[in-house]
């Protein structure tokens, strides 16, 4: 099917639809480690949280543009060091974007990369959105609290919620 002013999935620029495979895989695999660990519904925010942490790491961390079903298995030390509680993934995020953008200005290609765009809106829904969560901070003994949706709640960036959760997900793969 003809798309004007899209390039083929070749990049030739042929007038077809441009498919953003390292996104969808990247996702796809994410989706999966997701599932298999059966931490939450998947129709929920918490899991599109996840879902979205988790394919940005996947896709942040492919520099050669190899990922394969094969590799995958020996990405995982990878992922779970990048999604560590102790290190900086939000600053890798955004410096790695910031990289493959640099690439793709330097490669003089007139048409934006489909699977980076997809990984920047990614980006953007995880820092502007914000869920429900519970407080982590909250002094113990603070009061009575008799079930786990009745305890204190604050407002947590998505990719705060969903970092921990893609992390737990490898860790249960």
């Amino acid at each position: 099917m003809l798309h004007r002013g899209r390039e083929s999935t070749d990049g030739t620029g042929d007038g077809e639809l441009t498919v953003p495979m390292a996104w969808l895989y990247a996702e796809y695999i994410a989706d999966e480690l997701l599932r298999s660990g059966d931490l939450m519904p998947p129709t929920s925010f918490e899991f599109r949280a996840g879902r979205d942490a988790l394919a940005l790491t996947v896709f942040l961390s492919d520099t050669d543009g190899e990922l394969s079903g094969i590799r995958v298995v020996t990405q995982l030390e990878t992922w779970l060091s990048l999604t560590a509680y102790d290190q900086p993934w939000q600053e890798w995020v955004q410096e790695r974007l910031a990289d493959l953008e640099a690439a793709a200005d330097a490669s003089g290609r007139t048409a934006p990369d489909p699977a980076l765009e997809l990984a920047r809106a990614a980006w953007r829904w995880l820092r502007e959105t914000e869920l429900l969560a519970p407080d982590l901070n909250a002094v113990p003994g603070g009061g009575a609290v008799t079930g786990e949706d009745e305890g204190p709640k604050v407002w947590t960036p998505a990719w705060q919620l969903g970092l921990p959760l893609g992390h737990l997900a490898i860790h249960l793969f």
